[in-house]
């Protein structure tokens, strides 16, 4: 029953990263003025926006292969997972040096650290099957 709840959140993650991804390529000034927030975190910066949005694509593209293969999850849901919580660990800091009030971090859960918690469960699930299947 557990399996095809994850296998579905793996997929959700890899599609909204992706759809991510894209929007900040194909229309990085958009994107910036679309999420909440991110005006206030510095200057429009075309390049950096298109940099992350590759970013994203690599992340989708993981999740997702990790949903479809199941001898790569692991692997495949590690790699984004990890820099999604670098990435939400990256807010968490900006809040304690006082670059950032406290209210950014509820703004921010449902983009910034939710998904590294949802990748976290996932990276978990998969480790927990790797040493059930004898894989570990």
């Amino acid at each position: 029953m557990l399996k095809p709840i994850l296998i579905g959140l793996a997929v959700a993650l890899g599609v909204a990263a992706l759809a991510n991804g894209v929007f900040m390529l194909t229309s990085p000034e958009g994107w910036y003025f679309a999420v909440p927030g991110v005006t206030t975190t510095g200057s429009f910066n075309q390049h950096f926006i298109r940099d992350i949005g590759i970013v994203f694509l690599f992340i989708g593209a993981g999740f997702l292969t990790g949903a479809f293969q199941p001898h790569l999850r692991l692997f495949a849901w590690a790699t984004p997972t990890i820099w999604l919580s670098g990435h939400a660990l990256f807010h968490f800091w900006e809040v304690a040096v006082g670059i950032c009030s406290a209210s950014v971090l509820g703004r921010d859960f449902p983009a910034v650290t939710l998904p590294a918690l949802l990748g976290w469960t996932l990276m978990v699930w998969a480790l927990k099957r790797a040493r059930i299947d004898g894989a570990l």
